[in-house]
């Protein structure tokens, strides 16, 4: 089972440094999340069924996600779409798939 890939992590390193995401401005003072109110929709597109990986994996990579990146910088809430069985579906099922997270975009603040 795989993790992010490598362009997403270099994404996250780049994008959430000190300065931009979080900021230590006084020394022994815990960080500054720089990104409060700001929400986030992480989608994730798999093989697996997706209900098989949030029953069976406990969705420890979207989990890990939130925790260690994203609400460090102060992103909540987090809001996640798993789509699975991507390999397999028609056409027809990707553009249903696009169609919602469409709506989804255009419910965003």
């Amino acid at each position: 089972m795989g993790t992010m890939p490598a362009l997403v992590k270099a994404f996250f390193e780049q994008v959430l440094r000190p300065g931009f995401a979080i900021d230590k401005s006084t020394p022994g003072k815990e960080w500054t999340k720089r990104l409060k109110d700001k929400s986030a929709r992480v989608v994730v597109t798999m093989g697996m069924p997706a209900f098989f990986y949030r029953w069976y994996f406990r969705a420890h990579s979207l989990k890990s996600l939130e925790r260690n990146i994203l609400s460090i910088c102060g992103i909540g809430p987090v809001r996640t779409t798993i789509i699975g069985m991507v390999e397999d579906s028609s056409p027809a099922k990707h553009q249903a798939w696009r169609d919602k997270l469409r709506a989804l975009g255009a419910l965003a603040r």
